[in-house]
């Protein structure tokens, strides 16, 4: 198969091919992905579009192996999940396919990652062993190749030495740091950036209160004196990343596709502008499984572009329920 990042639109009909090549491939080869099928009553050779496929439900890679791949595991992912919750976990037989994902789609965003300093604050991924946010994040690092890149756990009086005197030189910096850290950043250290991306990657795993992204991001812009907070749209669960540049509206890697599916009904998918369930076509998935129900709430937009509205309580999946297979 080709490599995902020859492909140049997620609206081509090379993507909708390429995407049908692989449902395809993983209606045969992915045991659960197959079992799931056939509990829906459905004939792989009878779906001709992407919007016809089935996707299958993201809680399934806490209780199933799913690979599509008979090729030895090189990497395995780990969800965070708080004590005593079950973890997805990501089998990965092809490490470098992750690789080329990360890669490319930063660049096809924010262009080579060699001409930033990297500065991780990234600490509740760094303290666990499994992360996939962290692995790109290393590599990101080492890929940069600048001596102030790094991780930075609890050592924030350097973290903040760093960024200004980075940023007063002129140097661009990308720091990319979970929600809960970033707040502790900024509540220590004051700022005024003027070269520097600040990329929040989500969640308070526990840490403070859960807030809502406008008034997350307000705080951070307050902070940090910049005029734009972006955002990275990943999980565990997939090899490909959005990015929001600022506005709250992410935008896909050509090799990735956003579709919304009826809270009530899992099977049909919504028109652009209307809010559901948010579904991801990751063709970087291709040894697991590319077409993933998420249990974030979301819209799509004409351009492909879309929004995270938030999360589906667990008395709000209806559908999936009756899909787990024994």
């Amino acid at each position: 198969m080709k490599k995902i990042s020859s492909i140049k639109s997620n609206n081509s009909l090379e993507f909708e091919s390429f995407a049908l090549e692989i449902f395809q491939f993983q209606a045969k080869n992915n045991l659960v992905y197959s079992q799931f099928l056939k509990l829906l009553k459905i004939n792989p050779l009878e779906i001709n579009s992407i919007v016809d496929i089935p996707f299958l439900p993201i809680e399934f890679f806490k209780s199933h192996k799913i690979v599509s791949s008979n090729s030895k595991i090189q990497e395995t992912f780990l969800s965070s999940g708080t004590t005593g919750q079950t973890q997805s976990k990501h089998f990965v037989t092809d490490v470098s396919i992750y690789e080329e994902s990360f890669t490319k789609g930063f660049e096809y965003f924010y262009g080579s990652i060699k001409n930033y300093t990297v500065l991780a604050l990234l600490p509740s991924y760094l303290e666990r062993n499994g992360s996939s946010l962290i692995y790109m994040a290393n590599h990101f690092i080492e890929k940069s190749n600048k001596p102030k890149s790094g991780f930075y756990l609890h050592n924030l009086d350097e973290l903040a030495k760093n960024l200004i005197e980075l940023d007063k030189k002129g140097e661009k910096v990308l720091l990319i740091g979970v929600s809960f850290a970033l707040l502790d950043l900024v509540e220590s250290y004051s700022f005024n950036l003027k070269n520097t991306i600040v990329m929040e990657t989500g969640g308070m795993k526990g840490r403070r209160k859960e807030l809502i992204r406008e008034e997350l991001h307000h705080i951070l812009k307050e902070g940090f004196g910049v005029d734009k907070i972006h955002s990275e749209y990943g999980m565990t669960e997939l090899l490909s990343q959005a990015y929001s540049k600022g506005n709250g509206i992410f935008e896909c890697p050509p090799w990735m596709k956003i579709i919304t599916r009826d809270p009530e009904d899992a099977l049909t998918t919504l028109p652009e502008g209307k809010s559901g369930g948010i579904n991801v076509i990751d063709l970087a998935n291709i040894n697991s499984c590319s077409f993933i129900a998420t249990q974030d709430l979301g819209k799509t937009y004409p351009n492909g572009s879309f929004e995270v509205l938030g999360r589906f309580d667990n008395s709000d999946i209806r559908g999936c329920n009756l899909l787990l297979l024994k």
